[in-house]
């Protein structure tokens, strides 16, 4: 529970990468990276005053954001110690992650697997030494977790440091540029970013929310809903990597002047997004049985996990092909109000709205309620067909 301070931070950070890199992979197009690396210094300012809020907010008023996600004392208690040392970590978050996404952006993606692979090796054997106090050292529990974290993370922005100065990089990480006001990128920074970091918010809340929801259920919903989320998010993942891929790929096209090209990639994307939705489907429907049948649930758990696993067959091919559409093809034009719109509208107003009403006010069943809570995916379908066809995504926003 303690993480969930941090995941609100990334989101944030991952509203403004995702800003960011409407406008590098555009520059990077046109081949200026200059602007590349005052987009850079414009996202890092922001990022870093965002992590010195979170990271004053952790340590001064602990115990006010646990009682935010729990009213057990042991849990604020435990939270509490885990969530003071974590903070430290936050500043070198925001710049580590801030410059890997931006090197995606200009097509270096090979620094991200090496720098996220390092540190997970590095957190995965110091929560082994640390937590349990192997070889000598002392046994820290929930402590040590969060030192292991920190060490990880600070590990990270070694790499990221000494990569941004060697020679194997284009764009390079310089103070100045972060001090530097270009007031015309400014502008369009606050205005592909603001709705981007806007979206991700909206997004994750909604996401937080239909857990709330089915947390209301009972103990049985919430055991059957954390197993068809995970299934969910293991089928998904070639799709959100497909959408980021296409964003980048996409952008680098439009900022070069190759209008007719990127419409040609954005096809050839389309096709590929729904060949891996299909897949997701099929993977969904084949692992069904297998979680029915081997994980330690309760009947009436068994019973909700099957419907929820057909729901999620439908929804992981939704998401794959809406997720590809506003993270991929429209915010590579810089059209990222739709998206924000859409996700409002869709969740907010439909399908969290008429679930929270079928669950408290007309007491519909449990497989009812998910299906409400769960179709805002489908509804997304036709409005992004609708957008993609209109080409109102596809601009050159570089000055």
């Amino acid at each position: 529970l303690a993480g969930q301070v941090q995941y609100i931070m990334t989101l944030i950070f991952f509203g403004i990468t995702s800003g960011s890199a409407v406008l590098s992979a555009q520059y990077w197009g046109k081949n200026d990276v200059d602007a590349v690396e005052k987009i850079l210094g414009i996202a890092l300012k922001f990022s870093l005053i965002i992590s010195v809020i979170f990271t004053f907010i952790s340590i001064a008023f602990p115990y006010q954001c646990m009682s935010l996600f729990s009213n057990e004392q042991p849990v604020i208690e435990e939270g509490v110690k885990y969530l003071r040392i974590l903070s430290v970590s936050y500043i070198f978050t925001s710049v580590t992650m801030i410059y890997l996404n931006i090197m995606r952006s200009v097509e270096r993606v090979i620094i991200s697997t090496v720098v996220y692979l390092s540190s997970l090796i590095c957190n995965i054997t110091l929560n082994w030494l640390l937590i349990f106090g192997k070889f000598g050292l002392p046994e820290l529990g929930i402590q040590g977790a969060a030192v292991a974290t920190c060490i990880a993370r600070i590990m990270e922005f070694i790499i990221v440091a000494v990569y941004s100065k060697s020679k194997k990089t284009p764009v390079h990480f310089r103070i100045s540029n972060i001090l530097k006001n270009d007031k015309l990128l400014f502008k369009d920074f606050l205005k592909y970013s603001l709705p981007v970091m806007l979206n991700e918010l909206a997004w994750g809340a909604g996401g937080a929310m239909n857990t709330l929801i089915m947390g209301k259920l009972g103990e049985t919903v919430v055991s059957a809903n954390a197993v068809a989320q995970n299934v969910r998010q293991l089928a998904t993942v070639v799709a959100f990597g497909i959408a980021n891929a296409t964003a980048i790929m996409l952008g680098k096209v439009i900022g070069s002047g190759e209008l007719k090209k990127a419409e040609e990639y954005s096809k050839r994307f389309v096709k590929l997004t729904l060949i891996v939705g299909a897949s997701a489907t099929l993977i969904v429907l084949c692992v069904r049985p297998v979680m029915i049948q081997f994980m330690e649930l309760s009947a009436q758990a068994e019973e909700y996990l099957g419907i929820m696993l057909l729901v999620m067959s439908y929804f992981v091919f939704a998401q794959a092909f809406n997720t590809t559409m506003v993270v991929g093809v429209f915010r590579s034009g810089g059209d990222t109000i739709f998206g924000l719109i859409m996700d409002i509208s869709t969740m907010w107003g439909c399908s969290i709205l008429f679930g929270a009403l079928s669950a408290f006010v007309f007491k519909l069943s449990v497989p009812l309620v998910y299906i409400i809570l769960m179709s805002d995916e489908i509804i997304k379908i036709p409005l992004s067909i609708y957008r993609y066809r209109s080409k109102k995504w596809l601009r050159n926003v570089t000055r």
